[in-house]
C-alpha cells in the first residue's frame, strides 16, 4: 500500500508545498499498526528539512 502524504514548509521567509508518495507494508496496517507509516513520514520530512536548511 502506498501512502501520500502533503506537506507546507515555511523556511526563510518562503512558503511552499512538498508531496511525495511511498510504500508501506500492507501486513503492517491491516494488523492495526501505524507505526511503520508514522516513521517512514517522518523520515520523509526530515530529508526534506535537512535538504532546505543546507540551501
Amino acid at each position: 500500500m502506498n501512502i501520500i502524504i502533503k506537506a507546507y514548509f515555511h523556511s526563510k521567509e518562503t512558503k511552499f508545498l512538498q508531496s511525495g508518495s511511498f510504500p508501506v507494508p500492507s501486513s503492517d496496517l491491516k494488523k492495526g499498526s501505524r507505526l511503520s507509516a508514522a516513521i517512514a513520514a517522518y523520515e520523509w520530512i526530515q530529508k526534506i528539512k535537512k535538504r532546505y536548511n543546507e540551501i
